[in-house]
């Protein structure tokens, strides 16, 4: 009884000792109200939210709603954008590279400007219904254009000649794995 009486006495006392240390930093910065910058950590999550929308995922930007209170009205401004509902005096908020798209109320070609901001625009074109296909060719440009601006990601076998000197290998290579499933084993 003594033995088990000592063991809970010193699990409480860790717990208890475990109970006054500070939360990391990262946790409190990512509360935001704790180091007073919210308009940082507003764009942060709008930037995740449009490169959603840039993805064709259109769903509610769950992390900028909750700093919807203490957000500036530029943000704001930009949620509403990217949710298709922007109103007509927030226009002017909107970076200047959305801001025709935003007014216009039927389909206009995408800004130019970086990849991203004309993939954003397309985005929301497509998920309020003012798309045509002018916009689509258009976005499909701006992806192409990204995707080559982009850093190579593992494409091993595309930098060594390209995909056409590839596909030749792997014709070779399904050729040898049909016939190893084709000969008997024994």
């Amino acid at each position: 009884m003594r033995r088990v009486l000592l063991a809970w006495f010193a699990v409480l006392a860790l717990v208890a000792g475990c109970a006054g240390t500070p939360p990391p930093d990262w946790a409190i910065a990512a509360q935001g109200s704790r180091t007073g910058r919210v308009d940082l950590l507003a764009r942060a999550e709008l930037t995740r939210c449009a490169t959603r929308v840039a993805s064709l995922v259109f769903e509610p930007c769950t992390g900028f709603e909750a700093l919807l209170a203490d957000a500036p009205a530029a943000e704001r401004a930009y949620a509403d954008f990217l949710a298709g509902r922007v109103a007509a005096d927030d226009i002017a908020l909107l970076p200047p590279q959305h801001r025709a798209v935003a007014a216009a109320g039927v389909p206009v070609p995408l800004p130019d400007a970086e990849p991203l901001a004309q993939l954003v625009a397309a985005g929301v074109l497509l998920q309020t219904g003012r798309a045509d296909a002018r916009v689509v060719a258009q976005a499909v440009d701006a992806r192409l254009a990204r995707r080559a601006a982009a850093p190579s990601r593992g494409r091993g076998r595309c930098r060594r000649g390209g995909a056409r000197a590839a596909a030749p290998r792997r014709r070779r290579r399904l050729r040898r794995r049909r016939a190893a499933l084709r000969s008997p084993r024994g």
